[in-house]
């Protein structure tokens, strides 16, 4: 894949970004992820690519845009899979809570697994603590590796986690070990990502989160060299079907970075709704908006932060799709 994609990508988060922002604290999760999913839609028919859905908004039958075996872009080379969450945190936007983000990846064909819609168990780590964490290592294990490779004490580790009943255990744990917790109600692809980047305040991400999300904030590590690693977690029959039709033979196995997401050429993108640890949120001005995004290439391995000034008088509408129809801008 050619650089040239990186703001072709960076567009793309954005509108779905702009497009829902206007709905923070609304209430109405429902309508901001459709705004946000229209948003996406829309840019991506303007790249130049040919691209296909591997995680999406739900199979053909769930959902109108940005469905799995979706086409994207003009239909020109490059042949491209991508991996879409145009909301990553519904509830967050409805309520105006903070850590939304408008996120993809892309690869080449076959580059991305394609993740049933469930469960997964995941651990995460940034570049200084790869190739210190095991799945089913002991958390206090896990935690003393972990701040070995950040040279720091465990005392001092910060470590993400989803605020669910299922987590009690792990909670626990991580608390006997004396590190620093930080709970969220929604959204773990944005702190599973933020572990790599020095400065953002989180070290770990542990816990049960979507397997979609999963290979989402995989793609995001494997581009500066953190780590991963996941295993399916089905409740029920349904999501031992869902899993079967996807061609996953082994439920159990321990899924690594290079199973989640299986080369180098990657792109992702983020872009803030609401303010969170890794980026600002959508501000709104006199004239339009303004984005904070997070854009890395995998084969060179280069992170962009990009603040971006929208004028809405001089965008095209399907770029700001939602977020000034009603305005006089």
């Amino acid at each position: 894949m050619e650089r040239e994609l990186t703001m072709e990508f960076a567009r793309v988060t954005e509108a779905a970004a702009l497009a829902s922002a206007r709905l923070v604290g609304m209430g109405d999760k429902i309508a901001a992820d459709g705004a946000a999913v229209e948003a996406m839609r829309a840019v991506f028919d303007t790249v130049h690519m040919d691209g296909t859905v591997v995680i999406g908004e739900g199979e053909m039958d769930e959902a109108p845009m940005l469905y799995i075996g979706e086409k994207l872009g003009t239909g020109e080379e490059p042949v491209l899979d991508v991996a879409v969450d145009p909301l990553e945190g519904t509830n967050l936007v409805a309520k105006g809570m903070p850590g939304a983000i408008a996120v993809l990846a892309v690869t080449e064909r076959h580059g991305l697994l394609h993740a049933p819609d469930m469960y997964m168990n995941k651990i995460a780590v940034g570049p200084q603590a790869a190739g210190r964490i095991h799945l089913d290592a002991p958390v206090a294990e896990n935690l003393n590796n972990i701040a070995q490779g950040l040279r720091k004490r465990v005392e001092d580790l910060t470590v993400v986690i989803l605020d669910r009943p299922r987590h009690q255990d792990l909670i626990k744990q991580v608390r006997a070990c004396g590190s620093r917790i930080r709970l969220i109600t929604d959204g773990d692809v944005a702190p599973a990502v933020a572990c790599a980047i020095e400065g953002s305040g989180v070290d770990v991400m542990m816990g049960i989160g979507g397997a979609p999300e999963g290979v989402l904030a995989a793609a995001a590590l494997r581009c500066v060299g953190g780590e991963m690693q996941g295993r399916l977690w089905p409740e029920d029959e349904e999501d031992l079907e869902r899993a079967r039709k996807l061609g996953v033979t082994d439920i159990n196995k321990l899924l690594t970075l290079n199973d989640l997401v299986k080369t180098d050429d990657i792109f992702f993108s983020a872009t803030g709704i609401t303010e969170g640890p890794l980026l600002k949120g959508v501000t709104f001005n006199s004239t339009g908006a303004v984005t904070h995004s997070l854009v890395m290439r995998g084969r060179t391995g280069t992170v962009r932060f990009i603040e971006a000034r929208h004028c809405f008088a001089k965008k095209p509408k399907y770029a700001i799709k939602g977020a000034c129809e009603e305005s006089s801008i």
